[in-house]
């Protein structure tokens, strides 16, 4: 064994979220991909690495200007590479995390950041059918702007393992200058001989002509590029338009929606704490949200918040995040619907409902964790929080 060898060895002896689900990280690396695209690349803890399936997302709880933003982000290395995490974000006008991340991560910054979570991730078949003697299975990846993160992520995985998984990768971009990993899914298909990759673009870029497909996704690109489309298994990522409208392409091609695959996390989705924010900034009380009487909250269960010591009442068929925010409480939330773990917590008392997706771990949930967001009691609760 060589030295290298050695080092990397013993660095990589615990997973890094093995102790807790939020672990403070260091960036070490800033990669510029587009105009307004980066790739913040963070280095595992000392002595661990990272454990994540391709497609998975972290979540970033951060403090700007003296306000707690949560936001997450598609990891878009593999997990091939487990010394090395990155995100690839796009700044986004008048975006708070967007700007503040390309204006101020540098190498050598740290962010809290709470372990991956989501069900979008690249099928075993993709790389196992080897060790099986099956036919390498066939796959339909389509993206739109930085919707192209995870599956950037499979794409490594899978040119990084010698997978012979057919792909066809159409990515949708404005212009030639906001393709975002334009050069290095050009190279994956230069020495994979198994992956095709098309651009398609809306317009030219000033100093950049497009010679390739122009315009948006269309029934006659979808047919001229993957004229054997039933035979693959399809994942989507993008604007919630663009997953529409791939949607209707393939109703209209009779396509198996069984083999369909789209990231139902909308991350451009206002946070339920951003909407009460907005309301309370904008000068309107209770009294005018709901209309000019003051409701009283319907019978249910009570529920106790130990830690800020509140107890609030929720509906048998109410989550309780929504409970708490009728309450006036701002307990801490992201995206409302089971996926990202911001408003993990741990029920000390009490049986809940508890429909997530994906936004919890097995083993969280062993260990009496809940996710208010998507969580319904079927008793009085008491919470750690």
């Amino acid at each position: 064994m060589t030295s290298l060898d050695s080092r990397t060895s013993s660095a990589v002896a615990e997973e890094c979220w093995a102790e807790s689900d939020l672990v403070e990280l260091r960036c070490c690396q800033v990669q510029e991909i587009t105009h307004d695209v980066k790739s913040f690349v963070f280095a595992a803890p000392q002595g661990r690495y990272f454990e994540f399936d391709a497609g998975q997302f972290v979540t970033l709880q951060l403090e700007i200007d003296g306000v707690a933003l949560t936001r997450c982000y598609t990891v878009s290395s593999p997990p091939t590479r487990p010394l090395r995490l990155s995100i690839t974000v796009k700044r986004v006008p008048g975006g708070p995390v967007s700007n503040w991340l390309h204006d101020n991560l540098v190498p050598g910054s740290t962010v809290p950041v709470l372990a991956p979570l989501g069900s979008f991730t690249l099928p075993a078949e993709a790389v196992v059918h080897e060790l099986t003697a099956e036919k390498p299975p066939k796959f339909l990846f389509l993206s739109a702007g930085s919707g192209i993160t995870p599956l950037m992520s499979m794409t490594r995985t899978m040119a990084d393992l010698g997978s012979s998984a057919d792909v066809v990768f159409v990515h949708s971009a404005r212009t030639p200058a906001d393709i975002i990993f334009r050069r290095e899914l050009d190279a994956i298909e230069s020495v994979v001989p198994n992956v095709r990759v098309v651009h398609v673009c809306e317009n030219d870029y000033p100093a950049d002509r497009w010679p390739g497909l122009r315009g948006r996704l269309s029934t006659s690109m979808l047919e001229t590029l993957v004229p054997d489309l039933a035979e693959r298994r399809t994942f989507v990522c993008g604007p919630a338009p663009y997953m529409a409208s791939v949607r209707r392409l393939l109703e209209a091609r009779d396509y198996d929606f069984s083999r369909y695959h789209e990231e139902s996390f909308n991350f451009d989705r206002l946070p339920a704490t951003d909407v009460r924010a907005t309301i309370e900034e904008a000068g309107l009380g209770s009294a005018d949200v709901c209309g000019g009487a003051v409701q009283e909250a319907p019978a249910g269960f009570s529920v106790e918040f130990a830690r800020s010591g509140r107890t609030i009442t929720c509906g048998a068929d109410e989550h309780i995040l929504d409970a708490a925010f009728a309450a006036g409480m701002r307990p801490p939330s992201s995206c409302s619907q089971g996926m990202c773990g911001t408003c993990k917590t741990v029920k000390l008392s009490g049986e809940v409902e508890m429909q997530h997706n994906g936004g919890i771990r097995p083993k969280e949930i062993a260990q009496n964790k809940i996710l208010i967001c998507c969580s319904k009691p079927l008793s009085d609760l008491r919470l750690d929080a």
